[in-house]
Parts: structure tokens; sequence; C-alpha cells
């Protein structure tokens, strides 16, 4: 048989894996840095279950580089973790994504390797199929993959989580994850993320992420005491990491209180520089100052709000160059400070991004229009 005979036989297989490589994952390459970036940063700060997930997504970002033997190396990090625990069902995932990357190196000795693993594990756990096995571990993974991957994918997520709690639905993880989708699903107030998060929280009890978005859920719905409870449990929970404080500086910007805000997210930030999203959170609570300043007589204070704003709003986009909100809020600053041609070029920056219409709520898309 010749090698490229061979090499197709080996790819009807690699198609049939449940992986990174077959979720269809919607990213493009300017996203990348910044997704890279929240996956160390999930790494490194946060205490989830989760770690063996995010190295296999990392491991797949770095194929997307071409950093092929870095993918290897995360991918052998995710097994050594494995290891300590029953393998099986968990190993299925990275060594599916082994067998692709080493076929991305035109090694297909090793690819059928960890193809026969994860068809000898499949046919030992009775799935139906040769090479994939459908279970709530496996729709749990790719649950977290979606979320991470942006907002585009936010719905899958959702829909895999709840795949997973239909077979186990008191399981903490699961509703861990299906809590954080409904919350980033949840507009129009319908309210769909109350329930989860509540249910979340009551399965982990000590996680701070959720007391968070439980906390501005509640804010949302005018819950205003309860919603404080929360938010001051977090903050002096000895798990809170740098990671949560955007979300607790999200609540205060809100509730009004900028100067509470901003000493959260500058620690934040000196965890994490490169983070668009912190220099965005940022930008926002210099944008509520101008706006508190409107009827001031203190325009100084004002003009130099605005110009804190524009900087951070500016980093934000530099760091994540499709952040349409970034440019629709810079813009927002600069008209109120009278630079109009340089809010006029924002507003047509964010609203000629494809995304625009699905992505914004309708009061800003009414904003840009005005």
């Amino acid at each position: 048989m010749g090698e490229n005979a061979e090499g197709d036989q080996v790819k009807e297989k690699l198609i049939e894996l449940n992986c990174h490589f077959t979720w269809v994952l919607f990213f493009e390459d300017l996203d990348i840095p910044d997704l890279e970036m929240r996956i160390s940063e999930n790494l490194e700060f946060l205490d989830i279950k989760n770690q063996v997930g995010m190295l296999n997504l990392r491991a797949y970002v770095r194929h997307l580089k071409g950093q092929h033997e870095e993918a290897l190396q995360s991918l052998k990090e995710a097994e050594a973790l494995i290891q300590g625990e029953q393998v099986g069902k968990r190993s299925l995932l990275t060594w599916s994504n082994c067998a692709w990357v080493h076929y991305h190196m035109g090694r297909l000795a090793e690819t059928q390797t960890y193809l026969d693993k994860v068809e000898n594990t499949c046919k030992e756990l009775g799935s139906p199929f040769r090479y994939s096995m459908e279970c709530a571990e496996m729709e749990y993974e790719k649950g977290w993959a979606l979320l991470k991957c942006g907002r585009q994918d936010y719905h899958r997520a959702f829909a895999c989580f709840h795949m997973a709690l239909r077979v186990d639905p008191e399981n903490p993880e699961y509703n861990l994850g299906n809590a954080v989708a409904a919350y980033h699903i949840d507009f129009d107030d319908k309210n769909i993320s109350l329930e989860p998060l509540r249910k979340a929280l009551r399965l982990n009890p000590e996680e701070p992420n959720v007391k968070v978005y439980l906390a501005l859920k509640l804010q949302d719905i005018g819950l205003a005491a309860e919603a404080e409870t929360h938010i001051e449990e977090a903050l002096s929970s000895t798990s809170c990491q740098p990671y949560t404080f955007s979300s607790i500086a999200k609540y205060y910007r809100r509730k009004g209180c900028i100067d509470k805000a901003l000493p959260l997210l500058h620690r934040a930030l000196q965890e994490s520089p490169a983070s668009g999203y912190l220099h965005y959170q940022l930008g926002l609570c210099y944008h509520r100052q101008v706006m508190q300043l409107r009827t001031s007589t203190d325009k100084p204070a004002q003009r130099q709000a605005a110009q804190q704003a524009i900087l951070e709003f500016q980093e934000a986009v530099k760091l994540r160059p499709r952040f349409e909100m970034a440019y629709v809020c810079m813009a927002e600053v600069q008209a109120e400070i009278g630079q109009h041609e340089e809010a006029e070029a924002n507003f047509q920056k964010a609203q000629s991004m494809k995304e625009l219409y699905t992505n914004l709520e309708c009061h800003k898309e009414q904003d840009i229009h005005l």
C-alpha cells in the first residue's frame, strides 16, 4: 500500500475521534494570543478540576500555531495528571488529540498507536463506536473547550453541559460548567442562569467564581442585599484569585463604586498585564467616571478620566483586535469630549465587524447609529 493510501486510511479513522480536532471550534488567528493567555490564567490561578481539559485545549492551540512538539508536551502533562486516576474515559480525549498531532507531524506509526489505545478502550467500555464514546465526561470536556473559545460557541457549550447533567444531575463539576455557560447566554431578562447558579453554589460552596456570577445575576434582578453577601464571601475566600477580581470589580462598577472597582482591576492586571478583557473593564470604569462628571463644572477631571478610558480601550483592542464593544465604548467617550472624527472612525470599525448584529445588545446597536 502506498504512503498516501495509508495516510488516507488513517485520516478516515481520525475523523471518527471525539476531540478538539473534530469539534469545530470557532476562533480566528487574531484570537489566539488572547485565548492562550486565558488558558494560562486558568492553569495558574483557577482551582478547577478541569486542568486536563485546559492542557488539551492548550495543545490544540499550539498545533494551530504549528508548535507540534510543544503541543505534545501539553498532552504529556495531561496524561501525567490522569495517571493517578481511573484511566479510561478520561484518557480518551488526550489520546485522540495525541493521534491527531502525530498525524500532522507525519508520524503515522505513532498515530496508529494512539488510535489503537482509543479503539481498545472504547471496546472495553462497551461503546458502539470504534473510535469514540458518547459519555457525560466527554460532553463536559467539550463544553469547557467551547466556553473558552468565545461567545459564538456559548450556546453549544450550554447544550454540552446539559447533556452531561442528564446522565449525572448532581455532579458538582457538570453543574459548575452548566451555570457558567447559562450565565454567559443569559440576556433579555430571561433569568435562565439563576437556578443553575444557585444549584452550582450549593454543590460547590467554596467556589468564589460561582458566588460572583450569582451576585452579578442577583444585581441584574434587583436583589441587592443577597448579591452583596455573596460578593463579601467571595472577597474573604482564601481561594479568591486575581482571575476573580475582575468579576467583583464589574459588580462594583455597575453599583457605581468606581473607587472599589479600580484597585481590584489593578491587582488583577499585575498578574495578567496582557489581558485585553481587564483593560476593557478598566476602560469601562473610567467611562463611568466620564459620565458621572458630565454635569460637573470640573471639566479637567472629566477630560482626564476620558483620556484614561481611551488609553485602556486602545490597549484592549491592541490585545484583542476584534473586541467590538471596546471600539463602541471608546467612541462613546471620544464623542463625549468632542473628538468627533475619532469617534466616527471607531463607530464605523465596530459596525463593520461581521458579528456585530448577533452579539451586540440592541441598545448598543442603536447607540452606534445615533
